[in-house]
């Protein structure tokens, strides 16, 4: 596997500077990645899979529909992007399920077949941030780099550092966070008295989605994050934070968003060629991204940078 050098034209990659170091980390190759065998079947291989937003420690957390899709693939890459553990709600009431322990598991015996871990932490999990190292098991920091099997690069962080809200008047973010969780308890049981089953949080992404200043905000946040990838001379941002999924193009510059795991449980697939799918725990396709045309790396040189502020 080829070494790599800060004068090569990498995406983050830049001669390290006091306060700013640059570490590069390198998964095995393809052929070095074992087979797992799930629940009597084998799971099916990725390049890469990236989630974000599970919120274990919240009662509206799906932790069964996010174990399932952990069982129903085996990726060579992981990326957790943030708010993974609800900090807050743990703080104020400690709540954890066998499911939990389940996940954990599920996450320690894929990096056993070879599957490499990466942490962004988010608000929810910011506590992580003050332990910001790569520990073996897995690599937490605040924004990664990731060279998807196309060439491209994708900048990769939680995104609430991008959130004015979150960063100027966090006393509103926090407030906002107890409104909804009004809004979903009051969703689901609604969705229980109809004997609805299936997404029976979906009425809060209805409302997202006709809220006027809401969608402002959520525009404003896509277009700082485009930026900040587009700065780092990457093609696009991979993101969570919003509990919005979405790929769009805009400017030759792509977002994608993994969505969550209390409303519409998603998550971003990368599959060898360097293509995307946003899938949802149903097996629906909400979002493509399709492959560059042209392949700049082999599929098994898959490499992710980690940019430490």
């Amino acid at each position: 596997m080829r070494g790599r050098k800060y004068g090569d034209a990498h995406c983050g990659e830049r001669p390290p500077t006091k306060g700013s170091p640059i570490v590069t980390s390198v998964a095995p190759p393809h052929t070095a990645h074992r087979r797992l065998e799930v629940e009597g079947s084998a799971s099916q291989p990725v390049r890469s899979l990236f989630v974000s937003d599970v919120h274990l420690g919240s009662k509206h957390s799906q932790a069964d529909e996010f174990l399932e899709v952990l069982l129903r693939y085996e990726p060579r890459h992981l990326y957790i992007v943030g708010d993974f553990i609800d900090g807050w709600k743990l703080k104020r009431r400690w709540r954890w399920r066998p499911t939990y322990d389940r996940i954990i598991q599920r996450l320690m015996a894929l990096k056993r077949s070879g599957t490499q871990l990466y942490y962004a932490p988010g608000n929810h999990d910011n506590f992580l941030r003050g332990y910001l190292a790569d520990y073996g098991v897995v690599e937490i920091t605040d924004r990664f780099v990731h060279v998807a099997a196309d060439g491209r690069r994708y900048l990769i962080t939680h995104g609430d550092q991008f959130d004015k809200i979150e960063q100027s008047m966090q006393w509103l973010s926090v407030i906002g966070t107890y409104a909804y969780d009004v809004l979903l308890s009051t969703n689901y049981w609604l969705n229980w008295a109809r004997g609805k089953k299936h997404n029976r949080y979906a009425f809060c992404g209805v409302i997202k989605r006709n809220i006027k200043g809401l969608v402002k905000h959520i525009s404003d946040f896509e277009s700082q994050l485009m930026e900040a990838a587009a700065t780092e001379h990457c093609f696009g941002i991979i993101c969570g934070h919003i509990h919005w999924p979405r790929i769009m193009q805009l400017d030759n510059l792509a977002y994608l968003n993994t969505g969550d795991w209390v409303e519409n449980c998603t998550a971003l697939v990368e599959y060898d060629d360097g293509a995307f799918e946003l899938n949802r725990i149903d097996g629906r396709v909400l979002d493509t991204l399709p492959a560059a045309k042209s392949s700049m790396v082999e599929p098994e040189e898959s490499r992710a940078s980690v940019l430490i502020a």
